[in-house]
C-alpha cells in the first residue's frame, strides 16, 4: 500500500479513537473495567475536533493523490474503508451526549 493510504488509515483510526474518548470509558465501566485510569480520556476529549479535522484533511489528500496517480481503482476499497471510519468518528462526536445518556440508562 502507498504511504498516503497508510496515512489515511492512521488518521481515521486515531480520529475514531478520539471520538470514542467519552463513550469508551462509559462502556468499560458497564463491563466492570473501571478505575482511576479512565480520567486520562478527559484530556483527550479536548483535542477531538482537531484530530478529526486533521484526519479528514489527510483522507481528502489520500483520495486526491490516488486519483492523480491513477491508482484510484486499485485503492478505492481501502479509501472507502478509511472514509467510513472517519464518518463514524464524526457521528460519534456529534452524538456523544445521546450515546452517553443511553449507556447511563444501562447502568
Amino acid at each position: 500500500m502507498t504511504k498516503s493510504l497508510w496515512a489515511s488509515y492512521a488518521g481515521s483510526i486515531s480520529a475514531l479513537g478520539v471520538a470514542t474518548c467519552c463513550v469508551l470509558p462509559m462502556t468499560m465501566m458497564l463491563l466492570g473495567l473501571g478505575g482511576s485510569w479512565l480520567a486520562v480520556f478527559g484530556r483527550i476529549a479536548a483535542a477531538s475536533y482537531y484530530v478529526l479535522a486533521a484526519a479528514s484533511i489527510m483522507l481528502l489528500f489520500a483520495w486526491v493523490i490516488a486519483a492523480r496517480k491513477g491508482t484510484l481503482a486499485h485503492l478505492k476499497g481501502w479509501l472507502v474503508g478509511s472514509t467510513i471510519l472517519t464518518i463514524l468518528a464524526w457521528i460519534i462526536v456529534f452524538n456523544e451526549a445521546q450515546i452517553n445518556d443511553y449507556l447511563i440508562t444501562l447502568m
